[in-house]
C-alpha cells in the first residue's frame, strides 16, 4: 500500500497562517487570563535565576535557602518601586497645581502663533473634559490591577511549589533520551533568552537613568529622581520607553524654565545622545547573538502583543517572541516562521553553536 502524499508546501503555508491567525484571536480574548500567568511565568524565571545567581556566586550559600531568598529579594524590589512611585508621584502631582499659570502662558504663546486669539487655559480644559466622568473608571482600572497583582503572586507561588515535578513530568511527556534531550535543550534555550534579555535591560536602563539622572540635576530639573526612575521602568519596553525618556522630561523642563529655552534644549538633546549610545554601542555589544531577532521584527512584536495584551503584552513582547521563534523553529511547517523572525536566518542559533571549536582530548599517559 503506498504511503499518503505529504501535502503541497502552499496548503501546508496556508494552514500555518490560519493557525497563527486563529492562536492572535484565542490570545486576545483570553488576554485576562493569560497575561497574569504569562507575567507569573516571567517572574518565575526570574526568580529562579536570582536563585541560581545567589548559588554561583556565593559558595557559601545553602542551596535549599536560595530560592526563598531569590523570592524575597524579588518581592522587596516590587515594593520598593512601588512606594518609590507612589510617594515621588505624590509631590509631583502637588507641584503640577503651581505649574498651572506657567501652562496657561505656554498654551497661549502657542494659540498665538497658530491664530487663536482667545487661548483656552487649563482650568477650562479640564472642565470640558469633565474629570468627574472617569473617577469611576479609575477606580475600577485600580481595582483591576490589584485583583491581577494578587492573581499573578497566586500563579507565582503555585508554579514555584509546582517546579519540583517539573523533571518527572518531562520523563513521562518524553520517553526516548534523545527526544527528551532535544525538548530539554529548547526549554534552557528559552530561558536563557528570557534571563538575557531581563539582564540586558536591567542594566542598560540603569546605566541611561543614571547619566539622565546627572543631567537633569544639571540643569536643576524638579523631581529629577522620580524622572530617572521612569525612565529606568520605561527601559523595559523596547523602543517605546525610550521615545518616553527622550520627550517627556524636556517638555516639563519648558514648563519649569518658561524664560528660557535652553535647559529644555539641553536636556532634549543630552538624553537622545544617551539613548543613542546605549542603544547603538552598548546595547549591540551586550546582547550579541543572544537572542537573534531582527529589529523591525522587535518592533513589530512590540505593536502586536500591545495591541493583543496591553502594556504588560509590551513589557513582555521581546521574551514572548524569542519563545515563539524557538518553537516555531521546531516544525517543519513553522520553521519559514522562525526563520523570518530571527536575525541571521538561525533560529536555533545551530551555525553559531558549529561554529565554535569543539575541545580537543589528549591522550591519557600510560
Amino acid at each position: 500500500m503506498p504511503a499518503p502524499a505529504s501535502p503541497p508546501s502552499t496548503t501546508r503555508n496556508a494552514v500555518v497562517l490560519l493557525a497563527v491567525i486563529a492562536s492572535g484571536a484565542a490570545l486576545y480574548w483570553m488576554q485576562d487570563i493569560l497575561t497574569p500567568l504569562a507575567l507569573a511565568v516571567f517572574l518565575a524565571v526570574m526568580v529562579d535565576s536570582f536563585a541560581r545567581v545567589l548559588t554561583a556566586r556565593a559558595p557559601g550559600f545553602p542551596a535549599r535557602a536560595a530560592l526563598p531568598a531569590a523570592l524575597v529579594i524579588s518581592v522587596l524590589l516590587f515594593g520598593v518601586s512601588f512606594w518609590v512611585v507612589i510617594e515621588n508621584g505624590r509631590d509631583f502631582f502637588d507641584q503640577l497645581k503651581d505649574y498651572a499659570p506657567r501652562l496657561n502662558d505656554i498654551i497661549a504663546k502657542l494659540a498665538h502663533a497658530v491664530g487663536i486669539h482667545v487661548a483656552p487655559t487649563i482650568g477650562g480644559l479640564i472642565n470640558e473634559l469633565n474629570p468627574q466622568r472617569y473617577i469611576g473608571q479609575a477606580a475600577q482600572s485600580f481595582g483591576n490591577f490589584a485583583s491581577s497583582a494578587l492573581l499573578v503572586l497566586i500563579y507565582l507561588g503555585f508554579i514555584i511549589a509546582s517546579r519540583r515535578g517539573f523533571a518527572r513530568k518531562i520523563v513521562s511527556l518524553f520517553p526516548q533520551h534523545a527526544e527528551r534531550e532535544q525538548n530539554l535543550k529548547l526549554f534552557q534555550r528559552i530561558r536563557d533568552g528570557v534571563e538575557q534579555y531581563l539582564w540586558i535591560q536591567t542594566v542598560t536602563g540603569l546605566m541611561i537613568a543614571v547619566a539622565a539622572w546627572v543631567v537633569m540635576m544639571l540643569v536643576r530639573l524638579d523631581n529629577a529622581f522620580f524622572w530617572a526612575f521612569l525612565i529606568f521602568l520605561a527601559a523595559y519596553i523596547p523602543i517605546l520607553g525610550g521615545a518616553i525618556g527622550c520627550f517627556l522630561p524636556p517638555l516639563f523642563a519648558l514648563v519649569q524654565f518658561p524664560e528660557s529655552l535652553w535647559p529644555a534644549i539641553i536636556l532634549f538633546c543630552a538624553l537622545q545622545g544617551i539613548f543613542f549610545v546605549v542603544g547603538n554601542v552598548i546595547l549591540p555589544r551586550m546582547q550579541g547573538d543572544s537572542l537573534n531577532m531582527d529589529p523591525t521584527v522587535v518592533l513589530l512584536s512590540l505593536a502586536v502583543w500591545g495591541a493583543l495584551w496591553g502594556v504588560p503584552g509590551m513589557f513582555l513582547s521581546t521574551p514572548l517572541t524569542v519563545a515563539v521563534m524557538l518553537i516555531l523553529a521546531q516544525f517543519e511547517g513553522s520553521r519559514w516562521i522562525a526563520i523570518l523572525l530571527s536575525e541571521d536566518g538561525d533560529p536555533e542559533g545551530d551555525r553559531l553553536h558549529a561554529a565554535k571549536p569543539r575541545p580537543t582530548t589528549r591522550p591519557r599517559k600510560k
